[in-house]
């Protein structure tokens, strides 16, 4: 589907949730959309990585570290591993590292910013609950469509035709 958020928004307006424009973008494709996945951890990315484990299926992983800054969610091994899983994209509200090879790898990558250090691996968070960050509540069973200009969030699939 080739689609803008700015004509999605135009076209389901209110119905839509908009995040506020917090993100910058760092993988390979620009443009993505999918159901939601999500997984709760501060500064411990383990359940990023037994998600991304899994068959992606097309779903978009939203990933709330809960805004740190203090060190990395997403390196570019599990960027990869999303890739090569079928996930179309993931989206942190907090760090991710290896900015530059994960700009060469074919999945969307949204986050906050970027920090070289690696999370803690103690297996801690919590997987498929919904998160609430950039003003809005991502929540399963819904819809993300991202790219450079934001990130919308649709109860239902939607589509530009």
């Amino acid at each position: 589907m080739t689609f803008t958020t700015a004509d999605l928004y135009d076209k389901y307006g209110d119905d839509l949730k908009v995040a506020l424009p917090i993100f910058k973008d760092y993988g390979a494709k620009r443009i993505f959309h999918g159901p939601i996945s999500t997984v709760k951890a501060y500064e411990d990315n383990s359940l990023v990585r037994t998600a991304l484990e899994e068959p992606g299926e097309g779903r978009i992983l939203i990933v709330d570290g809960d805004e740190s800054l203090r060190c990395a969610m997403l390196g570019d091994m599990l960027a990869k591993l999303g890739m090569e899983n079928g996930w179309s994209g993931i989206i942190v509200f907090g760090c991710i590292r290896d900015s530059d090879v994960i700009a060469t790898i074919n999945i969307g990558v949204k986050a906050l910013n970027t920090n070289p250090r690696k999370s803690l691996k103690r297996g801690l968070g919590d997987r498929d609950i919904p998160v609430s960050f950039a003003g809005i509540t991502f929540n399963i069973g819904e819809y993300v469509y991202a790219d450079t200009d934001g990130v919308i969030v649709s109860e239902k699939k939607i589509g530009m035709n």
